[in-house]
């Protein structure tokens, strides 16, 4: 059977409706598959893959299907790879997590101020399974200055009771903005050790990425940090400087030394770039078609966000990051995926993180290497982080069942993934035709709301 057969079974022999969960079989078998495990750069062809209970069970080319399991077939042409994982979002909607979902997301990590009513109602409903989505990971965001509208705190003492405050409430991580004192981020580092909540985040101005990472610094959130606070400790934003080349090795080493994750959020530096100082490409922006799946007031946000205000060329900057973060991918530094969407124009929930992929593989890391960013690594940043926390990333037995099925080998093509034939989440499994009813269901609910009356 061809892909014109696996398409109209996936798009049209399946009966759960998109919006919740519904009780689905114990077991679920994948017959026929072409396996891209992740721990390798490598296709399993013909396998079976046996998913019970929301994870993994066993792989292999002749695997017995129990008789009560559904049955998936991939007919010899589809793929199966991991999930993909967003490490660096603001979304902080049901709706938003449906559009990852669509996207073939299956993990985020939420980076900061999210609501209370999302971190106490939404995220658990989706993360035990009751409602669709990728499993959430979050950040308490803390900084010194109420500058830019951050939780602040001005003394070690405060540090210390936020982090405490922070793991009561369910966050597994502290994320650290630029206006922390140096004591204070020392206290939330050292109390982050000790209740086991790491500190992740950006570059602290008074620090330094370097002091920040020697002293347990576990993951820097954007790769272009190290333009602010170690190869020219320029201005967020600042265009008027040049970073050195030669320093790459040494920051390299750096990141090593420490064991650190970096985010290469190459896409969400070029977006800003785009639209830096020029009002028409944010219009651009809000007239793409996934913005019909945004909510007014995102839209709104995105027209008032004045990156369009500044003047200036970020284009030195982007080069420069181009060749760092392909420098770190080919030095075997740990690079996690992450977009900072809703919040910037021009990155929409789930389509952002395919384009990162697409700027990943444009600065020249192969498409294994991009990938793993968006899938293995991920996984070893929330192993190493959170003991006992479900692996994920890989298709290997024991890890979360999170799974994309695509027409094409993603090694070959990452265009693939952005057109999912499939996606299962924790074990739950969403045929293309339930992926886009929650589309159609996010877009049917925005248009009715700002329909005129």
């Amino acid at each position: 059977m061809g892909l014109v057969s696996i398409l109209f079974t996936l798009l049209f022999c399946t009966s759960a409706p998109a919006q919740t969960p519904q009780p689905q079989p114990t077991i679920t078998a994948f017959v026929s598959v072409n396996v891209l495990p992740m721990d390798s750069d490598r296709v399993l062809s013909g396998q079976t893959v046996l998913v019970e209970n929301g994870k993994i069970s066993a792989i292999g080319p002749k695997l017995a299907v129990p008789k009560n399991a559904r049955v998936i077939d991939g007919h010899s042409s589809a793929f199966l790879s991991p999930g993909l994982a967003d490490m660096h979002t603001h979304a902080d909607t049901a709706d938003d997590m449906k559009l990852y979902l669509a996207n073939g997301v299956t993990s985020v990590l939420n980076m900061g101020e999210a609501s209370y009513g999302f971190m106490a109602q939404v995220r658990p409903a989706i993360n035990e399974g009751k409602k669709p989505g990728p499993h959430i990971y979050a950040s308490f965001l803390v900084d010194g200055s109420p500058r830019y509208g951050h939780f602040t705190v001005t003394t070690p003492d405060e540090a210390r009771s936020i982090v405490r405050l922070a793991r009561t409430n369910g966050y597994e991580f502290i994320k650290v903005y630029n206006n922390l004192s140096p004591e204070c981020f020392q206290a939330l580092v050292d109390e982050g050790r000790r209740q086991h909540v790491p500190v992740v985040g950006h570059g602290v101005t008074s620090v330094g990425i370097e002091r920040q990472l020697d002293a347990g610094q576990l993951m820097v959130a954007h790769a272009e940090e190290f333009l602010y606070t170690y190869f020219a400790h320029a201005k967020e934003g600042q265009t008027d400087f040049a970073a050195d080349p030669a320093r790459i090795p040494a920051a390299i080493a750096l990141i090593q030394r420490n064991k650190a994750f970096v985010t290469a959020d190459l896409n969400t530096y070029a977006t800003i770039a785009r639209q830096w100082g020029k009002p028409d490409v944010v219009d651009g922006f809000l007239r793409q078609p996934e913005v019909r799946y945004l909510s007014p007031d995102r839209r709104i946000k995105w027209k008032e966000a004045g990156y369009d205000t500044h003047k200036g060329d970020l284009g030195a900057n982007l080069e420069f990051l181009k060749r760092f973060t392909k420098d770190m991918s080919d030095a075997g530094v740990p690079l996690i995926t992450g977009t900072d969407a809703p919040t910037i124009p021009g990155l929409a929930p789930g389509y952002s993180l395919h384009d990162d992929l697409h700027a990943l593989e444009d600065a020249g890391l192969t498409r294994y290497q991009a990938l793993s960013a968006a899938t293995r690594t991920p996984g070893e940043l929330i192993r190493r982080s959170l003991p006992g926390a479900e692996p994920f990333g890989t298709i290997t037995p024991g890890s979360r069942a999170d799974l994309v099925l695509s027409a094409k080998n993603p090694l070959d093509d990452l265009s693939t993934l952005r057109k999912p034939l499939g996606v299962m989440a924790k074990g739950n499994w969403y045929a293309a035709v339930d992926l886009q009813s929650l589309l159609d269901d996010i877009a049917r609910k925005y248009d009715q709301a700002i329909a005129p009356r």
